[in-house]
Formats: C-alpha cells, sequence, structure tokens
C-alpha cells in the first residue's frame, strides 16, 4: 500500500471512529441502567490499552467497543432488528467490508448470557470482551450493578424469611427470596474474574475482585446491623 493509501485508511477510520462516537452518544447520552456513553467511553479507552499486548487492531477494537451496545437486548425492543440496523450502519461507513464483519461478529458474540458461550475468535474479540467485562466489577461495576437493579425493579437485597444476610464467607451466596442487587454478583461479577482472556485484563481483575469481596463485607456487616 502506497503512503497515499495508508493515508486515506487511516483517515476514514478516524471519520468511522468519529460517527459511531456521535451515535453512541446519541443512543446511550440519557440512558440509565449503566449503559451509557461513559460506559462505552470506558470500554473504548481500556480496549485500547489492552490491544497492544495482544496484538490486537486497534481500529477494530475501538469501533467495536464504541458501538457494542448499541443493540444490546437490555436496551433495544427488538434485539435483531437492532442488530439489522447496525449492520447496515456500519456498511455504510468508509471502512472496509471486512472491518465492518468483524466488528459486527465481536457485537453478536461478546455478551455475558450466563457465562457458557463459546471462546472469541479473534484477539480483537477477546480484547473488547475483557475490556467490556473488567467494567462490570470493582467501584464502577458496583455501581452499575446497582443502577441497573432500580431500572429492572429489583431491590437492593432480598433475605429469604429467617436468615441471616451475611453467608460465612463474602463469595457465597446467602439464600434469597428473589432476584436484587446483591444476587447479582453471585450470578455475574465474582465469575468474570475467571473468565478473562488477556493477562493484563486477568492481572486488574484481581484487584477489582478483591474490591467487590470487601464492599459485600461491609455490606452485610451493616446489613445485619
Amino acid at each position: 500500500m502506497t503512503n497515499r493509501g495508508r493515508e486515506d485508511r487511516e483517515g476514514a477510520r478516524a471519520a468511522a471512529v468519529k460517527a459511531a462516537e456521535w451515535l453512541a452518544r446519541e443512543r446511550l447520552g440519557g440512558e440509565a441502567s449503566g449503559h451509557d456513553w461513559h460506559h462505552a467511553d470506558r470500554v473504548r479507552r481500556m480496549a485500547l490499552r489492552l490491544a497492544p499486548g495482544e496484538g490486537a487492531d486497534p481500529f477494530v477494537c475501538e469501533l467495536a467497543a464504541l458501538l457494542h451496545d448499541i443493540a444490546d437486548r437490555k436496551l433495544v425492543p427488538d434485539e435483531e432488528l437492532a442488530l439489522t440496523e447496525l449492520e447496515s450502519w456500519l456498511k455504510r461507513q468508509p471502512i472496509s467490508g471486512e472491518d465492518a464483519g468483524h466488528v459486527m461478529e465481536i457485537i453478536r458474540t461478546m455478551s455475558f448470557r450466563g457465562g457458557s458461550g463459546p471462546p472469541m475468535r479473534t484477539p480483537e474479540g477477546r480484547v473488547v470482551q475483557d475490556a467490556d467485562r473488567l467494567d462490570a466489577i470493582g467501584a464502577i461495576g458496583i455501581a452499575r450493578t446497582f443502577a441497573y437493579g432500580g431500572r429492572a425493579g429489583r431491590p437492593i437485597f432480598a433475605p429469604a424469611d429467617g436468615s441471616r444476610a451475611a453467608p460465612e464467607a463474602a463469595d457465597r451466596r446467602p439464600p434469597e427470596s428473589g432476584p436484587s442487587a446483591v444476587g447479582h454478583f453471585y450470578d455475574k461479577l465474582l465469575l468474570l474474574k475467571d473468565k478473562l482472556n488477556t493477562a493484563e485484563a486477568r492481572a486488574i481483575a484481581e484487584r477489582r475482585h478483591r474490591f467487590m469481596l470487601a464492599y459485600l463485607e461491609q455490606f452485610y456487616a451493616e446489613w445485619e446491623g
């Protein structure tokens, strides 16, 4: 590729990133569930941090990170329709069909969904998935959990009748009478540390995981009074 060709490609990629920023701000700017523009931006910045160590294309990582929640089933009435619309949007951007297809593959397959999905196929997918999962744990992850719980109508905590709130250890789930924000720690947040793809993400997750355990211990102590 000539120098002019490289310049043209980089200019087109920069334009696509700017367009993705605008779309994410427009669609997610007022979102109160923790899946807002700031979340997309944090995932973007973490993906760019992780990408060099994995030999991943930073452009694909950045674009997928910015767009990953645009068609999230928690935020749209029809996930498949939203994905189709996002795919059409990508095809209108000045990027290669290969890059557009890669971004859509990442977005379609990176969701947690119980933690039983197949591994991500590419280093870019592994990087973006890790960046998204890291934003679900630690201090911001805790804040996002309670924000989403409130939006979904879940109580903070729902201990079963007659049970004590605190389990024997903070990573052991106490009995509950129904879904709650605290229950989500055990359904997802405390599982993420062991489901990350990259060494750097796992190192970051260790610190955030310990913070969540300490938070739960304090939460149970205050709940018991």
